[in-house]
């Protein structure tokens, strides 16, 4: 038996979770920053590494206290500790894997660092249904979006990704345009939901069999002009059209995925997987389909702690000196 402790904290959301065998969570506690952050229609890189110093310590001690889990003078609670190492914002990543670091110091036990996407790869373990390799995973947040193949455990290829805007990035830029909250996802989706997702055509960026990379600056820009154009346009209807713009793509190209790769198993993962239009979408491709639970589609330490077990597992655990990374690619690691 492995117990183990994930944290997170690459943007915005502090995330600390305690893991046993990679698969079953035993407690997973995160405090969001999105108020503070709302004001400004973003994140804050200074502010955010600020929030993270401030409540690291007590949500550590808050998820070992829900895991049923006490540290002693002389016996570490856990058997490891995982930290997200990149991609993030710079100074976030340094929180969590300097507070990680010390602290498995301290208790003299192993620390793994863990790439921010592979986390999201293994987010899919953590529901009942589990996939088995090889699978495909859409990867689809503010930061990200990207198909992967993931042939075995920390052997990947990167299929696709985006040339410019990720799909999380383009919809909370659209939110801003029609004068939603931030996030912008969760304020689309919520306006969509009265709308007629066909009264606006928007493009599908990079529509064409020649790549399976995304676009998204297209879409945004689209509606920029829809808006400027007919200042009347209906909120909710604008919001229905582009998210079904944005979906459509992420299907589309995913579609062309299994179909050139012949992999029939596909994982969605990222804060995008939430989405109640892409998760319904995605039902019609030809694959198996695994979606990890909403809680774990956001970022959390339950990710990195299951991605850390599986790198033990198998004994390709990365340096524990690995330093923090504003951008890596998964495949270096």
């Amino acid at each position: 038996m492995s117990i183990i402790v994930g944290i997170e904290t690459s943007c915005d959301e502090t995330g600390v979770s305690v893991v046993e065998n990679g698969t079953r969570v035993l407690s997973n506690v995160v405090a969001s920053q999105i108020d503070v952050h709302r004001v400004f229609g973003g994140v804050v890189p200074e502010i955010a590494s600020r929030m993270h110093t401030e409540v690291i310590s007590q949500l550590m001690q808050q998820a070992l206290s829900d895991a049923g889990l006490e540290p002693t003078n002389n016996t570490a609670p856990v058997d490891a500790i995982a930290a997200t190492f990149g991609p993030g914002l710079m100074g976030s990543l340094l929180v969590g894997l300097s507070f990680g670091r010390a602290l498995a110091c301290a208790w003299q036990i192993p620390f793994l660092p863990v790439h921010h996407i592979e986390g999201h790869l293994f987010s899919a373990f953590l529901g009942e249904s589990k996939p088995e390799f090889p699978y495909l995973a859409l990867v689809v947040s503010g930061g990200h979006t990207q198909i992967i193949q993931c042939d075995a455990p920390h052997q990947y290829q990167i299929l696709a990704s985006t040339r410019d805007d990720a799909v999380g990035e383009c919809f909370d830029k659209v939110a801003r345009l029609l004068g939603l909250p931030y996030p912008g996802g969760p304020s689309i989706q919520k306006a969509a939901e009265t709308g007629n997702s066909a009264a606006f055509r928007f493009p599908c960026g990079l529509a064409t069999k020649d790549t399976l990379d995304f676009s998204y600056s297209g879409l945004k820009t689209a509606v920029l002009y829809m808006l400027r154009d007919h200042p009347e346009a209906s909120v909710p209807d604008v919001a229905a059209s582009f998210q079904r713009a944005a979906v459509d793509a992420l299907i589309m190209k995913t579609a062309l995925a299994i179909e050139q790769s012949g992999v029939r198993r596909l994982v969605i993962a990222g804060g995008v997987a939430a989405n109640k239009c892409l998760r319904e979408s995605a039902a019609s491709l030809d694959a198996e389909l695994f979606l990890p639970p909403f809680v774990y589609c956001l970022d959390n330490g339950a990710m990195i702690a299951a991605a850390a077990h599986s790198r033990m597992q198998h004994h390709c655990a990365l340096p524990h000196d690995t330093p923090a990374a504003a951008s890596i690619p998964l495949v270096v690691v």
